[in-house]
């Protein structure tokens, strides 16, 4: 039972959810309270059923089927969040927006890269390797859900507030946002070295 906790606290962990409400900024302020749900909850099935297949198969997606090292991947995806970081620095959350593209396609575009990321898909995979497979696919699931559900909460708030702070609300998730984008940049930097080490160890 306790690893069971302990790998649920490290999806949501890196899911984050009171980061998450950084990215889609944007989206947040667009969308009314249904509307906002229902993309949600879109991305969110997306998210599992991404979630589930490294959780079963783990890294023989990387090695079996792409035919690729998962150092390899982790080397890239770290690339592209530091990238995305430094954007953030300097653009702040319109950065997020152009990542997405057209909100036709919005519920994907939130499932990744938001979502779905290099640090989540290796929690998946580690998830895979420490519990039988039912078990983990219900420990995804529940990790995604809860990460949702605050989203949802977080949202409702904003609403709330904005009515009568609309400036200043805007202006906190401005610096909140750049001052995320320190930390995301930190976190792909580690991704990078973690990768080259896997490498560095195979000769």
């Amino acid at each position: 039972m306790n690893d069971v906790f302990n790998s649920t606290a490290l999806l949501l962990t890196l899911l984050n959810p009171f980061l998450v409400i950084i990215y889609l900024v944007d989206v947040v302020q667009k969308l009314e309270q249904k509307q906002f749900r229902h993309v949600l909850m879109r991305a969110g099935l997306i998210t599992s059923a991404i979630f589930c297949s490294f959780v079963v198969l783990g890294d023989k997606i990387f090695t079996g089927v792409m035919q690729v090292e998962f150092a390899s991947f982790q080397i890239f995806g770290g690339i592209v969040f530091l990238l995305i970081g430094i954007q953030f620095v300097f653009k702040g959350p319109v950065v997020i927006e152009a990542l997405r593209g057209e909100s036709s396609n919005i519920s994907a575009s939130i499932a990744m890269p938001v979502l779905i990321g290099p640090g989540t898909i290796s929690a998946c995979v580690l998830i895979g390797k420490r519990h039988e497979p039912l078990v983990a696919c219900t420990i995804v699931v529940i990790s995604v859900f809860v990460c949702l559900a605050t989203i949802l909460v977080l949202k409702f708030i904003h609403d709330m507030v904005n009515q009568k702070r609309s400036a200043l609300i805007d202006r906190y998730i401005e610096i909140m946002g750049r001052i995320t984008a320190l930390y995301v940049g930190t976190v792909s930097i580690d991704m990078i070295m973690q990768g080259l080490r896997t490498w560095a160890d195979k000769f």
